[in-house]
């Protein structure tokens, strides 16, 4: 009897061993990233933490002035909150109104916060004049410039997206 409780013990390891390996990969599997890409090509994956930041920063192609747009990844890492958006003119496709947010001037630029706007994924395009340029920081890391009008052509589609780990591998 003990012979055989030995040897039933025995062959229980190896499998609670693969059983807690495979939840173990599970979970890494579902780790939300923040993945920036331009058209098939992969520029960027971060783990999707609270405290990452995401700064767009670009020309108005109508103004011709700089707009910044700072976007934080929200608890759970389901999506990229809008914290602010910072510009120096008003005009076409710019906010303006108390009601979308708290609205005000500090120094040469106009500033909204508190807009409570959500997104798991945004695209965004190269264009004549934009100098579009993507920055990601926080969490203690290195802050990371991307240039895209540097690299891509103008009208190349950009995807930030918000996704678990296991959808960037397969």
């Amino acid at each position: 009897m003990l012979a055989a409780a030995k040897s039933f013990n025995i062959r229980l390891w190896p499998c609670l061993t693969c059983l807690l390996a495979l939840l173990a990969l599970g979970q890494v599997l579902q780790t939300p990233c923040l993945t920036l890409s331009a058209g098939e090509r992969r520029l960027a994956m971060y783990e999707a933490r609270p405290g990452l930041v995401l700064t767009i920063d670009f020309i108005h192609s109508v103004q011709k002035t700089p707009v910044r747009e700072v976007l934080a990844v929200e608890q759970g890492g389901g999506s990229l909150e809008l914290i602010e958006t910072r510009y120096r003119s008003f005009g076409v496709g710019l906010p303006f109104l108390e009601s979308e947010g708290d609205f005000r001037q500090e120094g040469s630029d106009f500033v909204l916060r508190g807009m409570e706007r959500h997104w798991g994924e945004l695209s965004l395009r190269t264009g004549v004049g934009t100098q579009l340029t993507l920055t990601v920081s926080g969490l203690g890391q290195m802050e990371q410039v991307f240039p895209l009008y540097e690299e891509f052509l103008p009208g190349t589609r950009i995807d930030v997206r918000l996704q678990p780990l296991y959808e960037v591998i397969f």
